[in-house]
């Protein structure tokens, strides 16, 4: 397991540049809305949320002056309709925003929206946030890559993101885990193989436990759990590899346990080539898109030389592509990284994909 010393003390944010700014509006990313992260920093005052076992949450209720609360709650509900539906107004009567919360911890600081229809009591959650171009790259590659589709939209400094679903990783390793069959706890080891590579694969760094959910999904007569990342303020940018593979965090020792009780080294080694397969089949699937953003990443200043040098050379190390010798950008090294996926899938042998090491 690793510790804090592996991650920077401080990831600074990085402005979405003009090519950026141009693929966002091509891909019906970038839509204006009526309210902005900062406007929702003139609360007047905050109360503590805890959860069920009175243990504090690190997110703060916050609340507003009467005058200021009207408008940013019909600007709220008008974010949801322009996230969820056709950006009308004819659904906000039926809309109530439950709760405004703040989350003082982390890079992002994000605001976390309640909202309510009030004819049948169901509510979902979408955030607020600061845009960050490292965070708009992490969701995009999130939606092209994963198995799972994201809906977000980005507004001038902005960044509005729907709510993932899920029991968040450190709770379910501290109180469902060990409630889990043995057949559950085989399956689960099985994910997080599969979720360890593609974090790898696409550079997505910071997963603890904390930073991903475990969804269970009842199929036929057992359930099925899937592993989603919910945060993306790590993509690029870290220089140490092991950043970038959720294994090496002590938040998730039980799942490392996990694998190495329940599965065998072959096991590892196909469920390894599985993902990676499936990845270069999404890289290939995604056609231009994916191919516009990697040349507008490559372009763009997302980490700093350090991290760069350290991670081209790491990478190397491991694959000896003299390629990543070369790179200059963090961007670079995330194209290379997605084209020795996929040339791996279209030229190599599952045994020689097997054997590599990185």
């Amino acid at each position: 397991m690793t510790d804090e010393r592996l991650m920077s003390k401080k990831k600074p944010a990085y402005p979405i540049s003009e090519r950026l700014d141009v693929y966002l509006g091509q891909y019906n990313r970038k839509i204006e809305i009526p309210i902005f992260y900062d406007d929702l920093l003139r609360f007047s005052g905050s109360v503590v949320v805890y959860d069920n076992d009175d243990e504090d949450t690190l997110w703060v209720r916050v609340y507003y002056s009467d005058t200021e609360r009207v408008e940013i709650d019909q600007s709220l509900k008008k974010v949801y309709s322009i996230l969820h539906s056709d950006g009308s107004n004819r659904i906000n009567p039926y809309l109530n925003v439950d709760a405004v919360d703040y989350c003082t911890f982390g890079n992002s600081k994000p605001f976390r929206i309640k909202i309510r229809n009030i004819l049948n009591d169901n509510f979902t959650y979408f955030y607020v946030k600061k845009t960050d171009a490292s965070r708009v790259y992490g969701l995009e590659l999130e939606h092209m890559l994963s198995p799972y589709n994201l809906n977000f939209l980005v507004y001038k400094d902005t960044l509005i993101e729907e709510h993932i679903a899920g029991i968040p990783g450190d709770v379910f390793i501290k109180d469902f885990l060990p409630k889990c069959s043995e057949s559950e706890k085989a399956q689960l080891a099985k994910e997080f193989v599969k979720f360890n590579e593609r974090c790898m694969i696409r550079l997505l760094g910071d997963m603890r436990s904390y930073n991903y959910v475990i969804v269970p999904v009842i199929d036929f007569d057992h359930v099925v759990y899937q592993i989603r990342a919910i945060d993306f303020d790590q993509q690029c940018f870290e220089g140490k590899l092991k950043v970038y593979r959720p294994q090496f965090f002590k938040e998730n020792y039980l799942m490392v346990e996990l694998v190495r009780s329940k599965l065998q080294k072959h096991s590892v080694n196909q469920y390894k080539v599985e993902e990676r397969s499936i990845v270069a089949k999404r890289i290939l699937s995604s056609g231009n898109r994916i191919k516009k953003l990697r040349e507008i990443c490559k372009r763009d200043d997302i980490s700093n030389k350090e991290n760069i040098d350290l991670l081209k050379m790491q990478i190397y190390d491991l694959t000896l592509d003299i390629n990543f010798k070369k790179c200059q950008k963090m961007g670079e090294i995330l194209d290379l990284a997605l084209d020795f996926v996929k040339r791996n899938y279209e030229g190599v042998s599952m045994r020689q994909i097997i054997e590599r090491k990185f």
